[in-house]
């Protein structure tokens, strides 16, 4: 499944979501790419567990030659 981020750089709601093990993968070098910047990074993966049915906050920061995430509030 493919989503692409709204101008706040979000993505609403990816549906129901069970527990289990996903991979988020961003196409962080187009995004570079389109501002004129040549990126280190071209893709940033997140490989993450969902153990309830709580809802989920996973923040990318980035920077043309680095990104962090972690599970927000």
């Amino acid at each position: 499944m493919t989503h692409e981020t709204d101008a706040d750089g979000r993505i609403a709601s990816l549906g129901d979501v069970s527990a289990g093990a996903y991979r988020l993968s961003f196409d962080v070098g187009a995004y570079y790419k389109k501002k004129g910047l040549t990126p280190f990074l071209d893709r940033c993966t997140i490989d993450f567990q969902v153990t309830d049915s709580g809802k989920y906050h996973i923040p990318l920061l980035m920077s043309p030659f680095a990104c962090s995430s972690y599970r927000g509030s």
